[in-house]
């Protein structure tokens, strides 16, 4: 598998049709074909139907359009050199057998074929060659090409592209002597018309000894070993290549190829410095590169989508394969990956325009698996933009992989070798389940140490036990990570019961009593209990603090003791500094709430002690760094945020602190309550780049000390606390929250088409 991300040339799938059109070119003006190889294989690969599909006869039941498509080309080629009649004649049979599909709506249809297919038949009637179409329909599907140029009169690049339907008709723009324009408007360094090799023959049969465009197509040729058929694109390398990284890990398997990775994102990045144009043409391509280059530390800059932030000038600009809600949703998600303050005025223009079309679009309804699965995938990540656990993305993405039908579509239809996988996606099951059975266990032990240490005999205070695991399992899920997953559910249970101790279920001499006993530590036994509820609490904070200080020591080589009693210590301070304004009724600046608020939201035992179990070294350098702090103070304080955002109405009840009522009270009852939630939102955005921008830097830049493994766990805890308090929609319920608990933990992968092998994984 490490060898298929190696590659350097990624197999494509042949294509009949374009094969049939570089069959076509000839040698100069000599009535020779330049590619005879070519046109051998058109001679040698007509299906037992008749057609030329390049998927086998009933494969997609709405690729009907694109066999006929292939097939037309096919005869075309084989008339236009006077060779293989008999091919010929069973090629105009399948095409009378499926004429009904040229026309019909429900097809999937290829990109420009209402230019392409009409254009094919008039070249196929001044061969002599009789269609089985009714002349009227003929006629109709002629006028439908005639309007559509000429409204695409203002879109060159649009028309060029379908350039195959133009070969044999003057009606291009007034005239056959317009191609050299269309090679000095669009030819690419490499000699193609938009990489495509049916586009750039079809130009040839022009222009014939344009020799950038046949140094193109030999260079197709020779790519595969001097293989007689080429793609329908080409080269696809830089696309396919940035796929696969993005399916590794969708699959979250991406662990197993660090190295691989990496190679592949330093080799596009070089591109992306070269502006390279196979990177910089295709919108969906770039896109990707963005967002993979971006989150993994690369400097690249949004100004490469200049001109696309507003949905007008997109429509109006880009080739009409651009349009695709493929292609739009690669825009939404680099629009995301936002870093640079006070805003990246371009990429919130996507992502306002983007957001809002494709709920519009991914609601009609569409009959292909393709369809439904890009749906899904749409759906997904409108309503989890910034609340997208990391294993609950893996299981969708393992449970939609499309494997035995890796199939898109362009001029005609094609499909990536490497892409679809089975391989990847057995592994990455296999993988799934291994870590989920494994969690099972931890999660039984977890539930024991809660029974054992009387935990669930404070009656009021919330049970957090699933919670915490199921946040520590869906983002950190290896094997490897087990104490980072155990101490992360057991300091949920803990500062679950302080918190709930400070809120309602304490007196303020069990308050302090708890304090002293934190404070005194080994020394607790002098000052003693004024409780049951205390002493349960302190007694396991104590032991689970001292297990883990132990087990960090052993692993980072250093005491981290003073570490684990700080966090504890500064938590109840600022809890205490909290029930005492309460107490007294004094109201805090939204500043003087903020900066107990972010330490009092309790993630500081939850995420600091795991850090220490990520594998990394945590120096005592990094750990009290500034950039450590503010990486704290910035997950924090968008958990605090969004916390007060869910629990505005229970907390005001309870007469607590909040920063929505704060908002509320300092504009002196002139801001309203939907003012002051869009204020606080905007804290929040703010807080995520800035947190979002330290995450991505790569160590030694702007002199960056904490470990990558480390800052990406703050980045997936600001996905979590996202989620836990996502209102009015998604986890919300108890029933999705538990549906979202089963599917990380509890319920194993199976695949409808799983095979029983095992692979060999890496």
């Amino acid at each position: 598998m490490k060898e298929l991300l190696r590659k350097e040339v990624v197999e494509l799938s042949v294509s009949p049709y374009d094969t049939a059109w570089v069959a076509m070119v000839g040698l100069g003006r000599d009535q020779q074909p330049r590619f005879p190889q070519c046109l051998r294989w058109v001679a040698e690969n007509q299906q037992a139907d008749g057609s030329w599909a390049s998927h086998p006869a009933g494969a997609d039941p709405l690729l009907v359009k694109d066999s006929l498509s292939s097939t037309l080309a096919s005869v075309l080629a084989l008339r236009s050199w006077g060779v293989a009649d008999e091919l010929v004649h069973r090629g105009l049979d399948f095409i009378r057998c499926n004429a009904w599909a040229a026309t019909d709506k429900k097809q999937r249809t290829p990109i420009g074929y209402d230019i392409i297919f009409p254009g094919m038949m008039e070249s196929a009637a001044a061969l002599g060659l009789n269609l089985p179409f009714h002349p009227s329909a003929f006629q109709a599907m002629l006028q439908n090409r005639d309007l559509l140029l000429q409204r695409a009169s203002g879109k060159r690049a649009d028309v060029a592209f379908a350039a195959e339907g133009l070969a044999t008709t003057t009606r291009f723009n007034g005239g056959g002597g317009q191609w050299q324009e269309v090679l000095r408007e669009h030819q690419r360094k490499n000699g193609s018309l938009f990489n495509s090799p049916s586009a750039t023959a079809a130009a040839l049969l022009h222009l014939h000894d344009d020799h950038n465009s046949l140094a193109y197509l030999d260079s197709v040729l020779s790519a595969y070993d001097n293989s007689p058929a080429v793609p329908a694109i080409f080269p696809l390398d830089l696309f396919s290549r940035l796929d696969m990284v993005d399916n590794v890990v969708k699959l979250g398997i991406q662990q197993y190829f660090r190295r691989e990775i990496t190679l592949i994102l330093d080799h596009v990045y070089k591109c992306w410095i070269q502006r390279d144009e196979e990177l910089f043409s295709d919108i969906g391509c770039l896109a990707k590169g963005f967002r993979l280059l971006r989150l993994n530390g690369y400097h690249v800059s949004s100004e490469v989508f200049e001109g696309l932030d507003r949905k007008e000038d997109y429509f109006k600009s880009v080739l009409t394969q651009y349009k695709s809600n493929d292609t739009i949703l690669e825009l939404y998600k680099a629009s995301l990956i936002t870093t640079l303050l006070p805003s990246e005025p371009i990429l919130d223009g996507i992502k306002d325009w983007t957001s809002s079309y494709l709920r519009q679009t991914s609601l009609s309804h569409n009959d292909s698996d393709q369809d439904q699965r890009l749906a899904q995938e749409v759906e997904y990540a409108l309503r989890f933009a910034y609340a997208s656990l990391e294993r609950i993305e893996n299981r969708l993405s393992i449970e939609t992989a499309d494997v035995d039908n890796h199939v898109k579509l362009l001029k005609t239809s094609y499909s990536l070798s490497n892409a679809g996988n089975k391989d990847w996606l057995e592994f990455a099951v296999d993988d799934f389940n291994k870590c989920q059975s494994l969690q099972r266990k931890e999660l039984e032990v977890l539930e024991r140490w809660v029974k054992d240490y009387r935990i669930e005999e404070l009656k009021f205070a919330r049970q957090k036990v699933a919670y915490g695991f199921f946040a520590a399992a869906a983002i950190l899920f290896s094997p490897e990570h087990a104490e980072a997953r155990s101490s992360w559910a057991k300091n949920t249970v803990l500062v679950t019961l302080v918190d709930d101790l400070f809120d309602v279920g304490g007196s303020e001499e069990e308050l302090l009593n708890l304090i002293d006993l934190v404070k005194a530590w080994h020394g607790h036994e002098s000052i003693g209990f004024c409780s049951e509820k205390v002493e349960i609490i302190f007694k396991a904070v104590y032991d689970a603090t001292n297990e883990y200080v132990a087990k960090a020591s052993l692993v980072q080589g250093r005491c981290v003791k003073h570490h684990f009693m700080d966090m504890w210590l500064v938590l109840l301070d600022c809890m205490w500094q909290e029930y005492v304004r309460g107490r007294d009724q004094i109201i805090p600046t939204m500043e003087e709430y903020i900066a107990t608020g972010y330490v009092s939201v309790a993630l500081g035992p939850v995420i600091l002690v795991p850090m220490y179990f990520l594998g990394c070294n945590l120096s005592e350098k990094a750990m009290r760094s500034k950039e450590y702090d503010d990486l704290f103070m910035h997950v924090s304080v968008i958990a605090r945020l969004l916390n007060d955002l869910a629990t505005i109405g229970r907390e005001i009840a309870q007469g607590k602190e909040n920063s929505l009522a704060l908002g509320m009270m300092q504009g002196s009852g002139k801001v309203t309550e939907e003012e002051a939630r869009r204020e606080i939102q905007r804290m929040i955005e703010k807080h995520r780049k800035e947190l979002l921008r330290m995450v991505v830097l790569k160590e030694g830049d702007e002199g960056s000390v904490v470990p990558r493994a480390v800052k990406e766990v703050f980045w997936q805890t600001s996905k979590i606390v996202h989620m836990f308090y996502m209102s009015k929609d998604g986890f919300s319920s108890p029933h999705e929250m538990v549906a979202a608990i089963d599917s990380v933990i509890h319920k194993p992968i199976v695949l409808p088409h799983q095979h029983h092998h095992h692979h060999d994984s890496t």
